[in-house]
């Protein structure tokens, strides 16, 4: 079955800088847009940034960009989320997610297919 992996959570300081993975398993990773998401208590689900199958589109929240950046390596099966510059109010947990291909990205929760159990990023001040 398919299975998104995500690592590199924890805690960090603000001003610091994360790396989060997402390992995919269980699908053809080529043929998938790949997002991240995130969650902070008692919030909806926001979405991030979000990448093509190729690694030639991003898209990015306006709060975020410049800050996190969306990278992926279709050999690795693995997408990255360098996130520099954090602040606390980029608590929260991180979700990944996947989308079969097709033209554009998107930003809706609804509009993936899988997902990813999160991991917690906690910036203190």
């Amino acid at each position: 079955q398919v299975q998104l992996v995500e690592s590199g959570g924890g805690l960090a300081q603000a001003g610091d800088s994360l790396r989060l993975s997402c390992a995919a398993s269980g699908l053809t990773f080529g043929n998938y847009n790949m997002a991240w998401f995130r969650q902070a208590p008692g919030k909806e689900r926001e979405f991030v940034t979000a990448i093509s199958r190729s690694g030639d589109l991003t898209i990015t929240s306006d709060s975020l960009k410049g800050r996190f950046t969306l990278s992926r390596d279709n050999a690795k099966n693995t997408v990255y989320l360098q996130m520099n510059s954090l602040k606390p109010e980029d608590t929260a947990v991180y979700f990944c997610a996947a989308e079969r291909w097709r033209y554009g990205l998107r930003r809706k929760p609804d509009d993936y297919d899988y997902w990813g159990q999160g991991t917690q990023v906690t910036v203190s001040s």
